[in-house]
């Protein structure tokens, strides 16, 4: 279920417009109609890209009564957060291991004394004098 139901998920996740869906139904249930008014679009469009989005598992339709509300899936979201973390962690332990080994490489060599970071920019020379001074 969860590399399929992810990449599916993800795919679905591509379209702006389905992203919006997801966003309005995150504060609620909505019907096709409520969800149709937002765009500028035929209803067949709206209901192909809940479509995508149903069988990608983000959402759901039910009965109730006359009204058949879209229902926003959170496991699917969980899934597909989990996944974003696991690899989110990593990539913050990486730059924050770089960022200690660039602090370290901005020491002066051989002079724990000094606390000071190099000059990364050493002044230019021309003809073997420094620029920006005077004759």
């Amino acid at each position: 279920m969860a590399a399929d139901q992810l990449s599916r998920a993800f795919a679905a996740l591509a379209d702006p417009t389905r992203r919006d869906m997801v966003t309005r139904l995150a504060s609620g249930d909505a019907t096709v109609t409520e969800l149709a008014s937002a765009y500028d679009v035929s209803m067949q469009a709206v209901s192909k890209h809940l479509k995508v989005l149903e069988d990608s598992g983000l959402v759901t339709r039910s009965r109730d009564a006359q009204r058949r509300p879209v229902h926003l899936e959170a496991e699917v979201l969980s899934l597909m957060t989990a996944f974003i973390e696991r690899y989110r962690r990593e990539a913050q332990d990486r730059f924050e291991r770089l960022d200690a080994l660039l602090a370290d490489a901005q020491r002066v060599p051989n002079r724990p004394d000094l606390d000071t970071p190099i000059d990364p920019a050493p002044p230019r020379r021309t003809r073997g004098r420094p620029t920006g001074g005077t004759r």
